[in-house]
């Protein structure tokens, strides 16, 4: 059977994503449904469990660390910080020159180091001259850069899954589904919610 580009013109968009989750084959190595859902539910607990940990946590410390305090290897953990953020960088730029989906997680990884950059930047400098460059350089290079490298990647990722029909174009980011028809139980992506 041979489409026209008129027929394909003429289908509704459910009509195409199920035409393209026809066309496309599993992936190889995807999990079965069960060890997908399984998978899922353990991931969900753990980060549930994690979170409710750190409540407690973040309490106890706000109420116990001292407001001074002198640190051991300061150069080394700047400088070792530094060469992560340098090389998520660097892999960045090569993934988005060669045109990899490995610059999603890089890119995200990045924006985020440099968010971290940005406020222990500040929350660790001196009044005066080391506070008002912190914040200069937070403000000005690292938190637009950040934004920068969190928001492409994730709008290339709509744009992405918008392409190949498997969400609506109007879909937030924030409501879409993974667009995998094997992660559901009835093998259709479901609708943005």
């Amino acid at each position: 059977m041979q489409l026209t580009d008129e027929e394909i013109a003429a289908m509704t968009p459910q009509e195409r994503r199920e035409l393209i989750v026809r066309l496309a084959p599993r992936p190889p190595g995807l999990p079965s449904r069960r060890t997908i859902d399984r998978i899922r539910k353990w991931r969900t607990v753990l980060m549930l469990v994690c979170a409710a940990a750190l409540i407690p946590w973040t309490v106890y410390l706000a109420a116990t660390l001292p407001s001074h305090y002198v640190a051991r290897n300061w150069v080394a953990t700047w400088v070792g910080f530094d060469i992560l953020l340098l090389t998520m960088l660097v892999l960045t730029a090569l993934a988005g020159w060669k045109r990899k989906q490995f610059v999603f997680p890089t890119a995200f990884a990045s924006g985020v180091l440099l968010i971290c950059d940005a406020w222990f930047d500040v929350m660790t400098s001196q009044r005066g001259g080391d506070l008002t460059q912190a914040l200069l350089s937070a403000l000005l290079v690292e938190l637009p850069l950040a934004v920068v490298l969190i928001a492409g990647p994730l709008r290339l990722l709509r744009y992405i899954a918008i392409r190949h029909g498997m969400i609506h174009p109007d879909s937030r980011l924030w409501r879409m589904p993974i667009p995998i028809p094997d992660l559901y139980a009835d093998h259709k992506v479901p609708p943005p919610n």
